[in-house]
């Protein structure tokens, strides 16, 4: 008898210790934070998540993962920060942005010293600063030969992860990525599978599809989860990135909290596709608080679009399209019908009272 229970257990701690990484996640309701926002870390909601991107940490021209030393004290703080109102969110270093130089990401990824250089800093810093994984946002690799070497990077990152924690002891970090919202960027194909045998999860941007600044003379869904004549949407990316080869619980959808405005041609043509000339101001990008303060101070039409799943409001020439709590409601809805990991949202400082934040936690559901 004795001996059965010793194979038992043997049996049993075999099958723990090959388990995916990713095993013991079950679902994210996440958003990303950075401190260039003006909304302080200490005023995040953070019962309202199960993870929180702290953006942005940068790279190098000598291929090391840095703070800026403005951004140093928030940084150190952040975990700490959120979680006095949700000791369990986990948070995570977000490494690049938007705004980042792709050519130094592009030279760091072509050589395996120079990955392993950023490897080791940002484990390292992840570690000293408290974070509980590291993404890496590259928008984007551009052609094949960059794409090689993402995969390449992800591999090896996952390599120095798992022998850390075996070293240390401790809990392997968590590792994920933010990638275009579908499996190839105007070309070249992401390395499928790298990300679904290294990253835990991959974030996927379902938005930015419209913006004034880019498609100037229509109003258009920024972030539509449908496009019944295309392949602008969330819904045509996640299909996409699970045809790929990328399995449904390491995908993680976007939900922008901000739209964009445009200035219309016609204030009494109104609808989606109407004649623009481009933004009222800017980019035209709005925060989801600012559009709220728009709709209420000029009395705005507000409409929900239940075919592609947008929101959008309009008062005199501007409009704007944007989400609301009907097309989060849709989306993250979707999102679990679809059996994918869960959603996160950029950004969590232009919420209003926590009102889209709420509506995504409350409709995913335990």
């Amino acid at each position: 008898m004795a001996s059965k229970t010793s194979l038992f257990l043997l049996v049993c701690l075999l099958f723990l210790h090959n388990l995916p990484f990713s095993a013991a996640q079950t679902v994210v309701k996440a958003a990303y934070w950075f401190p260039e926002s003006g909304f302080a870390a200490s005023d995040i909601n953070s019962t309202l998540f199960t993870h929180l991107f702290c953006a942005f940490a940068t790279l190098s021209n000598t291929n090391r993962t840095t703070i800026p030393a403005s951004n140093n004290a928030s940084f150190a703080q952040f975990t700490r920060t959120v979680q006095l109102k949700n000791p369990s969110v986990k948070t995570l270093l977000s490494i690049g942005g938007g705004s980042a130089n792709k050519t130094i990401f592009a030279s760091m990824a072509s050589q395996p010293s120079s990955r392993k250089t950023f490897i080791d800093s940002s484990i390292k810093l992840a570690r000293d600063y408290g974070f509980y994984g590291l993404d890496l946002d590259w928008e984007y690799p551009e052609v094949a030969s960059q794409m090689t070497n993402f995969g390449s990077l992800l591999d090896e990152w996952r390599s120095a992860v798992s022998t850390e924690a075996n070293t240390t002891g401790k809990t392997p970090l968590i590792l994920t990525a933010a990638v275009f919202y579908r499996p190839n960027y105007y070309g070249p194909n992401y390395p499928v599978q790298s990300i679904a045998r290294s990253l835990d999860w991959i974030n996927l941007m379902a938005y930015d599809f419209y913006g004034p600044g880019w498609s100037p003379s229509m109003t258009n869904a920024p972030a539509a989860l449908y496009d019944p004549t295309g392949q602008l949407s969330g819904s045509y990316g996640i299909g996409a990135w699970i045809q790929g080869g990328v399995p449904a619980k390491k995908l993680v959808l976007g939900l922008p909290f901000y739209g964009y405005a445009w200035r219309l041609v016609n204030a009494n043509n109104h609808g989606l596709l109407a004649p623009a000339n481009g933004s009222t101001s800017g980019d035209g990008s709005m925060g989801y608080n600012q559009i709220k303060v728009f709709i209420s101070q000029n009395n705005a039409a507000t409409v929900y679009n239940a075919t592609v799943v947008t929101d959008y409001c309009y008062a005199g020439t501007t409009w704007i399209g944007y989400d609301d709590i009907q097309s989060i409601t849709a989306k993250v809805s979707y999102a679990k019908q679809q059996a994918i990991l869960g959603y996160f949202a950029w950004h969590v400082g232009v919420d209003n009272n926590w009102v889209l934040s709420q509506k995504a936690y409350n409709t995913w559901g335990a």
